[in-house]
């Protein structure tokens, strides 16, 4: 009774995650949708997708090496062609360099890094042994993965801002995180059930943060806005024309024109005129001039 009892418990938490791991994996369709309108990925990244590509991948094999997790073979089945989906599309809409890169982190996880996995496995170890490697290596990257959340909570708690938290991400994940533990504790398999104690409470503290600066008021870098000063006050410089120089040389000039000499040039009628010519010394680049004075 008590072993039926474990079983349905197993099933129930085993559907329970499929259901929710499931809407995790539709959460980056908003994201899409903007690529789409944008017809640009400008500003978003490939590699969240190309690692959760790599780990369905890795929990395929795992599973395929155990003989009762079909639960967990179905959702990374659906991971898989999910993320495969994002991926291409990322691909479609990315421009030239992205995708260059994007190209390298595949080739350099998906092809490379589970190929080894796969044939070193199966040619340097056999039976239960090969399930043990593997099982390690899906623990110790699942606790990478479930890590890498730890820089959006140093961002949240330096700015006081969720913006870049979204809260119901962390909702889903936490759930998924509770529903595989249980699942992986009732079969008795720690590789599941391990990374799963990590996720869970990076998820609650997650939500915690959340409700805490959710009302806050945003912390202003102060670095960022020095530098944003400073980039429009070269942008200032560089459209506004400087005539600072352009006035000095005329007070140079007019100065130039007032200390002249001022020698008298009689005409040769000078008898019969009755005014008297005087002009200025030549200087360089000084306009000549000719001052008229009444006899």
């Amino acid at each position: 009774m008590t072993g039926n009892m474990a079983d349905h418990l197993t099933l129930a938490f085993g559907l329970l995650g499929n259901v929710v791991s499931f809407m995790v994996f539709l959460a980056p369709i908003p994201t899409f949708y903007k690529v789409y309108k944008r017809k640009s990925t400008e500003g978003f990244q490939s590699a969240p997708y190309v690692v959760g590509l790599f780990s369905a991948m890795l929990w395929i094999y795992y599973a395929l090496l155990k003989s009762n997790v079909m639960l967990l073979i179905t959702i990374n089945s659906v991971g898989c062609v999910i993320e495969t989906l994002y991926i291409c599309f990322f691909l479609f809409y990315a421009p030239k360099k992205a995708r260059m890169e994007s190209m390298k982190l595949i080739i350099l996880l998906i092809v490379v890094g589970f190929g080894l996995i796969v044939v070193l496995t199966q040619f340097l170890a056999n039976g239960v042994t090969r399930g043990v490697i593997v099982g390690w290596i899906c623990l110790v990257f699942s606790l990478c993965v479930f890590v890498a959340p730890l820089g959006v909570l140093r961002q949240v708690i330096k700015t006081k801002s969720v913006e870049y938290m979204p809260i119901l991400l962390s909702v889903a994940l936490t759930l998924s995180a509770v529903m595989w533990f249980f699942y992986g504790l009732l079969l008795g398999d720690f590789n599941i059930a391990i990374p799963n104690v990590l996720g869970f409470t990076f998820g609650i503290i997650q939500m915690i943060l959340y409700f805490v600066y959710k009302n806050k008021k945003p912390v202003i870098d102060d670095e960022k806005v020095s530098r944003c000063e400073d980039k429009v006050a070269e942008l200032a410089e560089q459209k506004l024309p400087d005539f600072r120089d352009q006035k000095i040389i005329d007070v140079v000039n007019l100065k130039t024109l007032l200390h002249a000499d001022i020698h008298p040039v009689f005409p040769q009628n000078a008898h019969k005129a009755n005014h008297a010519v005087f002009e200025p010394q030549t200087f360089p680049n000084v306009p000549n001039c000719t001052i008229e004075v009444g006899a």
